[in-house]
C-alpha cells in the first residue's frame, strides 16, 4: 500500500532538485552577508622583537633565531637576491618558522634549491616565494615572520604570516 501523498521522482529530478536547492542556498547566503574586507597580506601580530643585524648575515647561511619567543624556533635568512617580502638594502632577508605546519617537525634549510625540507612526511617550502609549500603532506605554507630593518642595520620581527603551530591561538 503506497501512500497517496508520496511523489515518484526519478534521480535526475531528484539531483536537479537537489542542485537547485543548494544554488539557492547559496545565493541566500551570499546576498545577506555584508561584504568585507580582507586584507591581501592578512598577518599574526606579535611584540616586535630584535632578531639580529644586517651585519651578522652571510649570503645563503641561516641564522638560528627564536620567535615570538623562546617556545618559536625560526631561521633568518639572507637571500643574496631581492624577494617578495624581503627586507635590508638588498631586499633579501626573510625569515620563517623552522616548525612544520603540518605536523610541528624541526625542519631544515637547504642552501642548494633554497627550500625549508620536513623530515617527517617531507614537506617542502619555498623560502624565495614566502614559504609556499612545493612538496609534501603540509595544507598551509610556512609562515613567514614580518620584518622591519632601523637604520643600525639591526632586523626585528613584528608578527607572522600565519599562525605558528602548537599555538591554539594567535596571541602570547
Amino acid at each position: 500500500m503506497r501512500c497517496k501523498k508520496m511523489v515518484d521522482v526519478g534521480r535526475r529530478q531528484f539531483l536537479r532538485g537537489g542542485a537547485l536547492a543548494a544554488a539557492g542556498a547559496a545565493a541566500a547566503t551570499v546576498t545577506t552577508t555584508p561584504a568585507q574586507a580582507t586584507p591581501a597580506n592578512a598577518q599574526v601580530d606579535y611584540p616586535s622583537g630584535k632578531l639580529a643585524n644586517v651585519a651578522d648575515l652571510a649570503v645563503n647561511e641561516p641564522m638560528d633565531i627564536e620567535y615570538p619567543d623562546a617556545d618559536s624556533p625560526g631561521v633568518l635568512i639572507k637571500l643574496g637576491q631581492a624577494v617578495d617580502g624581503g627586507v635590508g638594502p638588498d631586499g633579501d632577508i626573510v625569515a620563517y618558522s623552522v616548525l612544520c605546519p603540518h605536523k610541528g617537525y624541526y625542519m631544515s634549510y637547504n642552501s642548494e634549491d633554497r627550500t625549508m625540507n620536513c623530515p617527517g612526511h617531507f614537506s617542502r617550502f619555498d623560502v624565495e616565494a614566502g614559504g609556499q609549500q612545493v612538496w609534501g603532506h603540509a595544507t598551509q605554507n610556512l609562515p613567514q615572520f614580518t620584518l622591519r630593518v632601523d637604520d643600525n642595520g639591526d632586523i626585528f620581527a613584528e608578527g607572522a604570516s600565519d599562525l605558528i603551530f602548537g599555538r591554539p591561538s594567535n596571541v602570547l
